[in-house]
C-alpha cells in the first residue's frame, strides 16, 4: 500500500495520545500519580492535542473531509466507524476526570471512576484503528492476529513515555516510570519483531486463480495489461519497496523507536534523574522518529490482492 503520510501522522500521534490518556487515567485513579493542578492540564492538554491532531490529520486521506461525519452511521459493520465512535465517547470520562484532576485537585468517587472509564476508552479506540487494518482479509500483512497487539503495545508504550516526560519537567520525586516504559517498550519492541518474522515467512497463497474464481487446477496467464500506464490501483494498493531498504528501515525503526529510549532511560535511572528532563526529552524524540519509520513501513510492506490483476503472480 502506498504510505499516505496523513494515515502514519495519524496512527502515530492518536496512538500516543491514546496512550497517554490510558496511563493518566489509571495511574491517576490508583494514586500514584500527583493529582496537581498544573501537572494534571499539562498531561491531559498534551494527551487531548495528540489525539485531536491525529483524528484530523486522518480525514485529510478522505476523498472528501467535509463528510468525514458520515463515518459515525456504519458502526455495525465498519471498524473505522467503530473508531470514529469510541474516539468521540473517549472523550467525554477523559474530560470528566480532566475537569476533577485540575480544577477540583481530585480523583475520588466519580472523578476517578470517569479516570478508568478514559482509560478504557483509550485502549479500545486503539485496538478498533488496529482493526481497521487487521480487518481486510485482501492483505495478508494486515490480516495477521498479531496487529492488534502491535498497536495497542506501541500506544501505551509510547504514551507512558510522554508520561515519564512530563513528570520528569515537573520535577516530582515520587516514582518516575522509567521502569514501567522500559518493560512496554521491551513487549512493543517483541511483539514488532513477532510480526515482522511472521509476515516475511507467511507463505503468499492467493493466486490469479483464486482472484477470478477458477480452480487451482487452470493455468491462468495474462494476455495484456489492463492499463497502458500506471494507475490510482497501481500506486495505491501496488506500492513496491525494495528488500534492501526495507531491512534497512526496520533497522532505524528499531533503533530509534525502542533501543535508544531504553538506553536513555537507563541513563536517567543510572544518573539519579540528574539529566532526567534532557534525556526523556530525547527518548521523546526518538521514539517518535522511530515509530514513524514503523508506520511508514507498515503501510509499504502491505500488498493488497488487486495486484494479482496486475502480473503479480501470489500476493
Amino acid at each position: 500500500m502506498h504510505p499516505a503520510y496523513s494515515v502514519i501522522i495519524f496512527t502515530t500521534a492518536s496512538g500516543a495520545g491514546y496512550g497517554l490518556m490510558f496511563w493518566l487515567g489509571l495511574l491517576g485513579a490508583t494514586g500514584y500519580l500527583p493529582v496537581e493542578r498544573w501537572f494534571g492540564a499539562t498531561s491531559f492538554g498534551l494527551a487531548f492535542v495528540l489525539v485531536t491532531a491525529g483524528l484530523l490529520s486522518s480525514t485529510f486521506h478522505l476523498g472528501h473531509p467535509e463528510r468525514a461525519w458520515r463515518a459515525f452511521s456504519q458502526w455495525r459493520s465498519s471498524w473505522l466507524s467503530r473508531e470514529a465512535v469510541a474516539a468521540f465517547i473517549a472523550y467525554i470520562p477523559a474530560g470528566l476526570a480532566a475537569v476533577g484532576w485540575v480544577f477540583f485537585e481530585d480523583l475520588s468517587g466519580f472523578w476517578g471512576i470517569m479516570a478508568v472509564a478514559g482509560a478504557l476508552m483509550a485502549v479500545i479506540t486503539i485496538a478498533c484503528t488496529a482493526m481497521i487494518y487487521a480487518s481486510l482479509a485482501t492483505i495478508r500483512q494486515w490480516h495477521n492476529p498479531l496487529v492488534v497487539p502491535v498497536y495497542v503495545s506501541l500506544g501505551l508504550a509510547t504514551g507512558v513515555l510522554v508520561l515519564t516526560m512530563v513528570v520528569s519537567i515537573f520535577s516530582y520525586n515520587a516514582r518516575h516510570p522509567e521502569i514501567l516504559t522500559m518493560a512496554l517498550l521491551v513487549v512493543a519492541l517483541i511483539l514488532k519483531l513477532a510480526y515482522w518474522n511472521k509476515i516475511e515467512k507467511q507463505e503468499k497463497t492467493w493466486t490469479i486463480e483464486q482472484a477470478t474464481g477458477l480452480t487451482a487446477s487452470t493455468r491462468v496467464s495474462q494476455l495484456e495489461a489492463p492499463h497502458t500506464q500506471a494507475n490510482y490501483v497501481q500506486r495505491e494498493m501496488g506500492y513496491k519497496i525494495a528488500r534492501k531498504h526495507g531491512a534497512k528501515l526496520k533497522t532505524y525503526a528499531i533503533w530509534l523507536a525502542f533501543l535508544a529510549p531504553i538506553l536513555l532511560l537507563g541513563l536517567d535511572i543510572a544518573s539519579g534523574n540528574q539529566y532526567s528532563v534532557i534525556l526523556t526529552v530525547l527518548s521523546v524524540l526518538s521514539a517518535t522518529i522511530g515509530v514513524v519509520i514503523e508506520r511508514w513501513l507498515f503501510f509499504a510492506q502491505a500488498q493488497h490482492v488487486v495486484t494479482l490483476f496486475y502480473g503479480t503472480e501470489r500476493a
